[in-house]
Order: C-alpha cells, then sequence, then structure tokens
C-alpha cells in the first residue's frame, strides 16, 4: 500500500492506494500519527481513490484519525471512494461521523 501526503496551511491530504487490511494497518497507523503530529491540521482529507480493497481494519483507520481530529478540533473528510471500500464504510455507519463523498 502506498500513502501520498500534501500539507498547506494545516490543510492535510492523505491519498492512499493499494489494500487496506490488517496486515498493512499497523505501519499505516504509525505513519499518519507522526504526519498529524507534526501538521497539526485543521482539516484532514483522506483520499481513497486508489484502494483496490478494503475490510474492516479501514473502518478502524478512519475511526482512529476521526478521534484524532476531533481533538484538534478540526475536521475529517473522506474523498473518492471506490464501490468496494464505500461498502464497508457505510455498512458501518461513519457516514454519521464524517462525510463519505
Amino acid at each position: 500500500m502506498a500513502v501520498a501526503y500534501t500539507a498547506q496551511n494545516r490543510h492535510l491530504t492523505v491519498a492512499l492506494s493499494g489494500e487496506i487490511d490488517h496486515h498493512r494497518v499497523r505501519g499505516l497507523l504509525e505513519d499518519m500519527d507522526r504526519e498529524l503530529d507534526e501538521v497539526l491540521p485543521h482539516t484532514l482529507v483522506v483520499d481513497c481513490r486508489g484502494i483496490t480493497f478494503m475490510d474492516s481494519s479501514g473502518i478502524a483507520v478512519l475511526l482512529r484519525l476521526w478521534k484524532r481530529m476531533e481533538a484538534l478540533g478540526g475536521t475529517l473528510q473522506v474523498t473518492g471512494l471506490p464501490e468496494q471500500p464505500a461498502r464497508v464504510l457505510r455498512a458501518a455507519g461513519l457516514q454519521r461521523l464524517f462525510p463519505l463523498d
């Protein structure tokens, strides 16, 4: 899985690609935590266009990011969801916490 970060004026975009499953989540969370600590964003956009597969581990990642952004007083947006990850996230009801576009 590849992750690309773009930060500007406390706006952070995280572009994810590949598979998000339990094998890859630990390193992803550690990497994202470092980036959030460095940027301290007001807005975090997670660009999911490149995701090819997501299981419940993706739910855990987004919940953790949402909690971090709540603690920072910021917002989380999830964009570019392919069909399979969108089904997983909507089945979990995450659209009630933050926008899923």
